[in-house]
């Protein structure tokens, strides 16, 4: 199968292009043009990986890429993730994450004989925003709470729209918090284990938030098999574990872990100059009921929370005896 990637570089797109090269398919990926890239990403398949020039937000180049690929199959992982800084810069945001999402879905239909390829894209928990149920189902209205989420729920939408309207092929996924990260430590489980190993102050700004925490491999395996299974096109899934902690739990089991004094944890506290979240946008539980893609395709998550942040720390413990943390 030839499949491509947008945002190969990034968290899930670099470890779902190393999970299908494994599996001995053709993988390629758009990057954009930067001054300084560095590879780190994805340098454990590079040479077995096909890099393309692109950038979701410009048409004529994302319809380039996929000329040259010509995939099987388009991943659509590409966007601006951090929740809080679409605060400041929805502009960027709305470019980036709606019209990018536009870009890729119709310019897979510019290619010849659309029907036999299909699109998986990426979007998120975050477009349900506040709701009063225990867990959330596909069903439920969208209800986005940040600028962030306002662009992944109308990129949904959208691409809802293109599979009635446009004879599109695909499916939307809706991932919850996932974890597992090996170069960003500025996400909650990262950022825990390294302040923690380094001995440094922790700051939990809603000790009370519930989430849904859910290992990469678990997220990969998702994408893997929907992209795989026909039955899922035209589909919209949750893909989470379906089990809720607190940010004080979280950060607690993960200092008994590490080893660190939980008295130096500040909680009610952000770190200094964290962006600013409006309080009334905050969603005070995050859990998916991911039975759909359970009963649909036979997906579910085989990574506890602990196993997986035995395997986070690990990995991040050993980089600290290496000195590269």
């Amino acid at each position: 199968m030839k499949v491509l990637i947008t945002g190969i570089m990034g968290f899930i797109g670099s470890h779902l292009a190393e999970a299908l090269v494994e599996d001995g398919d053709e993988v390629y990926g758009v990057v954009r043009r930067v001054a300084s890239r560095k590879m780190d990403a994805v340098a454990k398949v590079l040479k077995d990986i096909i890099l393309l020039s692109g950038d979701v937000s410009d048409y004529l180049s994302i319809r380039n890429a996929m000329r040259t690929a010509m995939p099987d199959v388009v991943v659509h992982l590409a966007a601006l993730s951090p929740v809080r800084e679409s605060f400041e810069r929805p502009f960027e945001y709305q470019q980036a994450n709606f019209l990018g999402t536009m870009n890729v879905a119709h310019a897979l239909l510019e290619l010849p004989d659309p029907k036999n390829r299909r699109l998986v894209a990426a979007s998120t928990a975050e477009v349900y925003g506040l709701q009063n149920k225990e867990t959330l189902t596909e069903n439920l209205p969208l209800k986005p709470s940040s600028p962030y989420a306002v662009t992944k729920a109308a990129g949904d939408l959208y691409l809802q729209m293109m599979f009635q309207t446009f004879d599109l092929h695909g499916s939307i996924m809706r991932p919850t918090n996932s974890y597992g990260r090996k170069i960003d430590t500025s996400f909650l489980v990262e950022y825990l284990i390294n302040q923690m190993l380094a001995d440094k102050e922790v700051y939990i700004g809603s000790p009370d938030s519930i989430r849904d925490y859910m290992y990469v491999d678990d997220h990969v395996s998702a994408y893997k098999l929907v992209m795989k299974t026909k039955k899922a096109d035209g589909q919209v899934f949750n893909a989470g574990t379906g089990v809720g902690v607190t940010n004080r739990e979280l950060s607690l089991k993960i200092a008994k872990k590490v080893g660190y004094n939980a008295d130096k944890i500040k909680f009610g506290s952000y770190p200094p100059g964290y962006p600013l979240r409006p309080a009334v946008s905050d969603q005070p539980s995050i859990i998916l009921d991911a039975a759909k893609i359970t009963s649909m395709i036979g997906w579910k998550p085989k990574v506890t929370l602990d196993k997986g942040l035995d395997k986070t720390t690990e990995y991040f413990r050993n980089r600290f005896k290496e000195g590269n943390a």
